[in-house]
């Protein structure tokens, strides 16, 4: 479920299913069924013609998609932002215990909103097991995440200069973990 709603334009196909979150073929098939017969997702059908590198011409390929049409989407939708939120609860400790944090927001995939990031640190942190936390969260929530990282020199020269990156993210939703350079403040 969580793939779907976190990609609800996004089509998949059983097998293609099974590779993305390594689970056995028929729980995966149980559980499209369940979500198409609630009205959660819904079929659609693709001819894959001659030409293709099918075996069998007139074969019909069965794709799933979010229903937009779906009466309950936005509040299952809020849940996820909801538990993504809950997640990054975790995720706020964990980084902070892997440097000096000065800042840290999460936006973007947590707040399920478009944003040129999903976590901004600001400070000095151990790189390869911040990639290791990230790449736990990416698993978890089965989303990409990116993070940006800059020390607080880095951080200031780009305030100073008016870094267009930079502001666009500090103009994005975000919930904000540690703020120590009182950002949220002014």
């Amino acid at each position: 479920m969580t793939l779907f709603l976190n990609k609800p334009e996004e089509a998949y196909f059983i097998r293609e299913l099974t590779r993305k979150i390594d689970t056995q073929i028929n729980a995966v098939r149980r559980e499209i069924e369940n979500l198409a017969h609630l009205g959660l997702l819904v079929e659609i059908e693709e001819k894959v013609d001659g030409t293709s590198t099918s075996k069998r011409p007139g074969l019909k390929r069965k794709y799933y998609q979010v229903n937009r049409q779906f009466p309950l989407l936005s509040e299952i939708q809020a849940l996820m932002t909801k538990s993504h939120l809950l997640l990054e609860r975790a995720l706020d400790r964990e980084i902070a215990s892997i440097g000096n944090i000065s800042y840290l927001a999460f936006m973007g995939v947590f707040l399920g909103k478009s944003s040129p990031v999903d976590i901004l640190i600001v400070g000095t942190v151990d790189a390869e097991r911040l990639k290791k936390i990230v790449q736990k969260a990416e698993r978890d929530m089965d989303a990409e995440i990116n993070f940006t990282c800059l020390t607080p020199q880095e951080f200031s020269y780009r305030r100073e200069i008016s870094d267009r990156f930079l502001g666009s993210v500090l103009s994005s939703p975000k919930c904000v973990a540690i703020d120590q350079l009182k950002l949220e403040g002014n």
